[in-house]
């Protein structure tokens, strides 16, 4: 991978920070919720740079199912065209690292099975996929 290029956004930087430096042991739940966290390390889309990515855990069997929320914002994260581009990750969860690489869920029956995991693990996304009008992508990291 390339140089690592921080997240503009503090309290992402911060966690990522933690969560590596730590090893894995601190930092892995999302802003003190209780709600465990992964870090996807991806390449920038444009930059190609290493970008790094706090994500609710959300396993399925062996594979991690990664959702492109954004809090239900207008627009994808930036995190979701880099995977479209460069399907090759690394998901840290907790002290193990996995090589991985991404597939977008197209299958309508696969994603709903996959968006009922994902709401289960995290129920506010239910709340996040009716504040917007966009489809909420979801991937699946499948070991490489």
């Amino acid at each position: 991978m390339t140089d690592y290029i921080p997240s503009p956004v503090e309290w992402v930087r911060k966690q990522v920070e933690l969560y590596e430096s730590s090893g894995g042991t601190e930092g892995t739940t999302l802003l003190n919720t209780g709600l465990p966290v992964v870090i996807v390390t991806n390449t920038g889309n444009k930059s190609g740079g290493t970008r790094k990515t706090p994500l609710m855990r959300v396993k399925d069997g062996d594979n991690y199912v990664l959702v492109g929320s954004m809090g239900g914002a207008p627009k994808n994260p930036v995190w979701v065209y880099n995977l479209r581009t460069n399907p090759d990750v690394q998901v840290r969860d907790l002290t193990e690292v996995h090589d991985m690489r991404v597939r977008e869920v197209t299958d309508a029956a696969e994603r709903a099975r996959l968006w009922e995991l994902a709401v289960a693990a995290y129920p506010p996304y239910q709340d996040y996929q009716q504040r917007t009008t966009r489809k909420i992508p979801i991937f699946v990291a499948e070991p490489a």
